[in-house]
């Protein structure tokens, strides 16, 4: 958990547009630190309540299987930043050297999946202009997949749209688990009760799997009661509708799947508030 820094909440006159707002951390861990110091910056308190920890899968037979004949595969397509981390890993303990995915066709969900790929010297990487499923569908759709095999490493519980609508267009696929998110062990009630204590500004969520798990966290309350006074933001269409079906009312939704377009949507959600809080000009 991010360290409190109490201070922030007596600069009101500060010029950083998140200045004395705390706003919460729902990604992993692992994953939370970009997230976090973008609010910092901007003069926020980052909360971190990592409602998913990354595991790794019960059994990495089919991944191991998939690596080893990673040329047989016409495409692979990594969905997220972690399950190229976990390809990667596998790749160097069974000494399959990265190059064989230089080669390859590559498709990745977002700049930031690209970047990690790019990272390892990885090009020519097709990246959806829509970062999510249905962004990578209509990429394809301007793609002979027919006939052609598709590796998918992922995580272990993930949409299906992908594969199955590969699948109806021809294209073998083969889904291998990764990795895991799971729930992490923590004290429901004590983290209710200390974010009613500090007065939450906001809550974030950046995938479907960070609202469940954050309301599993919370014995199955909806997050209308969970969440009364603070405003939900969130990346995407996908993840708005999880959060409504969990009975929670999005105040923003970045319209672009990335850290950086949901930081600056929560800014432009901050500064709009507090143009509504001004008084009249007469």
């Amino acid at each position: 958990m991010a360290k409190e820094k109490k201070t922030r909440r007596r600069l009101p006159g500060s010029s950083k547009p998140l200045a004395g707002k705390r706003i919460v951390i729902t990604r992993a861990r692992s994953q939370a630190g970009t997230l976090a110091r973008h609010i910092e910056e901007l003069g926020g308190e980052a909360i971190a309540v990592p409602t998913i920890e990354i595991q790794e899968p019960e059994s990495y037979a089919a991944l191991d299987g998939a690596i080893d004949k990673i040329r047989s595969y016409d495409w692979v397509i990594f969905t997220s930043v972690n399950g190229v981390e976990e390809f990667f890993k596998r790749c160097r303990r069974r000494k399959i050297p990265l190059t064989e995915l230089q080669n390859m066709q590559v498709a990745a969900i977002g700049p930031e999946t690209a970047r990690k790929l790019e990272g390892a010297g990885v090009r020519n990487i097709l990246v959806p202009k829509e970062y999510q499923a249905e962004g990578l569908l209509e990429v394809f759709r301007r793609v002979n997949v027919r006939g052609k095999r598709v590796l998918i490493p992922r995580a272990a519980k993930a949409r299906d749209l992908l594969p199955q609508t590969l699948r109806q267009w021809g294209a073998a696929v083969s889904v291998v688990e990764a990795y895991r998110t799971v729930l992490p062990q923590a004290n429901g009630a004590a983290i209710k009760k200390s974010l009613s204590a500090r007065k939450v500004d906001m809550v974030t969520f950046t995938s479907s799997s960070t609202v469940a798990n954050f309301v599993e966290l919370f014995q199955g309350q909806s997050l209308a009661e969970l969440l009364p006074k603070s405003a939900i933001a969130c990346i995407g269409p996908i993840t708005k509708k999880t959060v409504e079906d969990m009975g929670g009312k999005v105040d923003v939704v970045s319209p672009e799947f990335t850290i950086p377009g949901l930081v600056r949507a929560i800014v432009n959600y901050f500064r709009h508030e507090t143009e509504k809080l001004k008084p009249p000009r007469w």
